[in-house]
């Protein structure tokens, strides 16, 4: 399968089959991401509490002391702390996995840089939540986004199923590429809110994901270090290599998604194409905001609009030719997101016009900043958002709408 491929929604898909060994339980997203991470079976995970991230440490924890959680739970005094202690503990050669939001993410920024440039296969959930000031607790994505540039792989995801699955791919594909993954899903919309959720057998995932066993670690039986002062030929050499490695990301990411379909019954690719065909125009959007959109798109099929839906579910690396690929021949695009780049607007907005850019005969496309700092976008609000974008002009900005 090509790194182009998409896959049809299966979030959760209508034919699922449970499988034996199989649980169905009704989690909320949060308690979904610490299954997902229980049966990862990561050995060390550093974690400081911050709301709305806190009920997935606190359900680690549950497991751990139900005795069906090995792990070894760190307790850090900061989310700083949290991150140093990832590094190290996956240096030596272990599986780790974290969790944070907002702030949180924010204070450990520093350490995001240190994780990539270390080659640290950690994989860490961040809740959006807005970021101060003002003060709030809402969903909004721009925490996230800030660290686009940090060297770590980013997931969005659209629930709580979702979110699990992707907690599982995201350690198959970091520890191949030996780079952090990041899997993103939004406050409340996603965190709390409560779905059936199908937790795969430790059996399959165990055949799915194996023990990560890298060749280089800290050991003393090795004898290997890291950390030296390098010079600029080296540094430069460096950031070439994990540069490579990110390229690799889009190919790694389409065949342990296929892979875990094949093995769990669900897929989801690294976008999906949702009632494309003959559209004249797409809305683009990821995260919570896609179930939404999903929505409205059959509400204006309904009323004779040849709209559909392309949802980005990896966006770093930005899946540049699949995104071009899936858009070929559509004469508009609306963008609907929720963050906010000062100066900049809509961060997925940016995204796609520079991936658009040099493509023969590009689509016409418009941003909507739409969902800033958790405000509610519903079905008729899209669908009155969407009409307007398929008559009017589009601007160079995202366009605040309320």
């Amino acid at each position: 399968m090509s790194a182009t491929a998409t896959a049809p929604r299966s979030s959760p898909p209508a034919n699922e089959v449970q499988l034996a060994g199989d649980m169905r339980l009704l989690l909320s997203g949060n308690h979904a991401v610490s299954y997902g991470a229980m049966r990862a079976r990561p050995q060390v995970v550093p974690i400081y509490p911050i709301t709305p991230q806190t009920p997935i440490a606190e359900k680690i924890s549950d497991l751990q002391l139900a005795g069906d959680f090995d792990v070894d739970l760190m307790t850090a005094e900061s989310e700083h702390s949290a991150m140093s202690a990832c590094i190290t503990a996956s240096l030596t050669g272990v599986r780790v996995f974290t969790a944070t939001a907002s702030q949180g993410l924010f204070l450990m920024h520093e350490m995001l840089h240190y994780a990539s440039g270390a080659r640290a296969p950690i994989v860490m959930v961040n809740v959006n939540r807005t970021i101060g000031s003002p003060w709030g607790f809402w969903p909004d994505q721009t925490d996230s986004l800030a660290q686009r540039d940090t060297g770590w792989i980013q997931y969005y995801t659209e629930n709580g199923q979702e979110s699990l699955d992707t907690v599982i791919q995201a350690f198959k594909v970091a520890e191949e590429v030996l780079l952090p993954a990041m899997v993103v899903h939004e406050a409340f919309y996603v965190s709390h809110a409560l779905e059936p959720v199908t937790v795969p057998s430790q059996e399959r995932v165990d055949a799915y994901l194996p023990p990560f066993d890298p060749v280089h670690k800290l050991d003393t039986e090795i004898g290997e270090s890291w950390g030296n002062v390098v010079n600029q030929d080296m540094f430069y050499r460096h950031r070439k290599d994990l540069g490579t490695a990110m390229n690799q990301v889009l190919e790694v990411s389409v065949r342990a998604d296929a892979e875990y379909a094949d093995m769990m019954g669900r897929g989801y690719g690294i976008l999906e194409k949702y009632r494309t065909e003959d559209a004249d125009m797409l809305i683009v959007a990821f995260g919570a905001m896609v179930g939404t959109a999903r929505v409205a798109v059959d509400m204006l099929r309904a009323a004779g609009k040849a709209v559909g839906l392309l949802k980005i579910k990896l966006f770093r690396p930005f899946p540049v030719e699949a995104v071009r690929a899936a858009v070929a021949g559509v004469p508009r695009l609306v963008v609907m997101e929720r963050n906010f780049s000062p100066g900049g607007g809509g961060v997925l907005h940016q995204e796609l016009k520079a991936a658009l850019y040099g493509m023969p005969d590009p689509p016409a496309v418009h941003g909507y900043l739409a969902g800033v700092g958790g405000v509610n976008v519903s079905p008729k609000k899209m669908v009155e958002l969407a009409e307007k974008a398929l008559t009017d002009e589009p601007v160079p900005d995202s366009v605040w709408q309320r």
